[in-house]
């Protein structure tokens, strides 16, 4: 995995407590159910970022050490994690990383799954229901709580949806989603919210979301993503900052036995 640096701005923070536009809270991480993780399920779907010691983890708590300095260093809470088009491992990278997130001391990770048409964090995690945010959006639900997860005894909630053929843009249009967007600015400063966004080329919605966030990080998928994706991507998520780019499924070259791929002169300093 790799990550750029682009452009930067800067926004004035609201009340750290409640958004002035709204009363919707983000409920503490404290104040959550606490979900138990199952290790089987983790596993099945390449969770490793709560590991530490597993070498497969590595490329996620390199890549959280970059965005957590660049966040602080910009004022910035709200980020996105999206792809040109599906199946390039978005999802699979914000699961990781917000996990990876969570192992250090000073940062609260609250994992929003925006992805409404193929929501797939739910599932990553082996959480079950019928109530999320999708229900939340369209005013069924207006307590985050009531599906708003603590996994395990770490730093990370994480508020899913579950999959369905609901008119999203109508929702990203929404009061309501304003009301969401408002709450997350207005978490404690040691907050990051990270926002499992759809890809950009599926539909409007991302662009919608991108709008209300500080910036974003483009998923590549090694030799399936092309140049031109990657600049349209870009342009239409204009103008709030691409953080960087991640390129996954990239497994090394010749000689990198020290890059971000598993393996190579690691596998003797993580042990087996």
């Amino acid at each position: 995995m790799q990550i750029q640096e682009t452009a930067s701005v800067s926004f004035d923070p609201s009340d750290p407590l409640k958004s002035a536009a709204s009363d919707v809270v983000i409920p503490a991480i404290d104040r959550l159910e606490t979900f138990a993780i199952e290790p089987d399920v983790l596993a099945n779907n390449s969770i490793v970022g709560f590991n530490s010691r597993d070498i497969r983890s590595r490329p996620f708590n390199l890549l959280r050490s970059q965005v957590t300095k660049r966040m602080r260093a910009e004022g910035w809470k709200l980020l996105g994690i999206t792809s040109a088009t599906p199946a390039a491992g978005k999802s699979f990278l914000a699961a990781n990383m917000a996990a990876a997130m969570s192992q250090l001391s000073d940062t609260r990770v609250f994992l929003f799954d925006l992805d409404l048409r193929r929501a797939s964090l739910a599932e990553n995690f082996g959480m079950q229901g019928d109530v999320g945010l999708t229900e939340y959006l369209q005013g069924d639900t207006a307590d985050l709580s009531s599906f708003g997860r603590r996994m395990g005894e770490v730093n990370l909630a994480v508020f899913p949806c579950f999959r369905s053929g609901v008119n999203s843009a109508e929702l990203f249009a929404g009061e309501q989603f304003q009301t969401l967007m408002n709450g997350m600015r207005a978490l404690p400063d040691d907050s990051i919210a990270v926002c499992d966004l759809p890809p950009v080329f599926a539909n409007d919605d991302a662009m919608m979301i991108a709008q209300s966030l500080d910036a974003y990080i483009l998923v590549l998928e090694e030799g399936v993503t092309t140049k031109k994706q990657i600049r349209d991507a870009m342009r239409l998520l204009s103008p709030t900052p691409c953080l960087g780019t991640v390129l996954n499924r990239f497994d090394g070259g010749f000689g990198d036995q020290y890059g971000y791929a598993y393996g190579g002169k690691y596998d003797k300093y993580y042990g087996d």
